[in-house]
């Protein structure tokens, strides 16, 4: 009796199963905003005990930035197409346009909640950010090897800057989702020419 308590005691949840629990957390964001969003409304959207959420993911912060964390489609770190252009718009490529006109309005309400809920500011940083940004580096890093741009060039430190800033203010200046024809024209006309590339 006490191995099969340990036993369920370590049992995780199946990959497919989290899956469909961050596309549901993602929903309830969505259609609630972050502040309404609570985990008694997760676990009811998902058919899961609250007790279960809290011990897998500590609390609401940590579950919704791990949901917007796994289901990006596809990896900054894993393009490297042998130029820094051609590393961006593979980078802008990896959501097609109807994903990415979903994601900006996500995006814009946890950008908004991230400036009054600190535990969310600090597991977005820590989880998103801070990763992209070191990726990000890597693929500069990558250019400065093979030449294409100076290692001492001051708009290297502004990359994701420079990348959330064309996704951002398409929406806010233009009012209309950002595209990949559009990113693409952007890292074209704006982020290649502050890199020197």
């Amino acid at each position: 009796m006490t191995e099969t308590v340990s036993t369920a005691r370590r049992s995780r949840i199946t990959p497919e199963r989290e899956a469909e629990l961050y596309e549901a957390v993602l929903d309830l964001l969505r259609e609630v905003g972050y502040d309404a969003l609570t985990m008694d409304a997760v676990a009811a959207r998902t058919r899961s005990s609250k007790a279960t959420l809290y011990r897998q993911w500590g609390g609401k912060a940590q579950l919704v930035v791990k949901a917007l964390r796994q289901t990006k489609r596809g990896d900054i770190e894993d393009i490297d197409t042998g130029s820094l252009r051609g590393d961006l718009h593979a980078l802008v490529a990896l959501e097609d346009d109807c994903t990415m006109a979903r994601n900006s309005a996500l995006m814009r309400g946890v950008a908004m909640a991230i400036h009054h809920n600190e535990d969310l500011r600090e597991a977005f940083m820590e989880q998103i950010v801070e990763a992209e940004i070191d990726k990000g580096r890597q693929m500069l890093q990558r250019a400065v090897d093979r030449g294409e741009i100076r290692p001492d060039c001051p708009a290297i430190d502004f990359l994701v800057h420079m990348m959330v800033g064309g996704f951002a203010t398409r929406t806010l200046l233009d009012d209309q989702p950002p595209t990949q024809a559009f990113l693409a024209a952007y890292v074209d006309a704006v982020v290649l020419p502050a890199l020197g590339a």
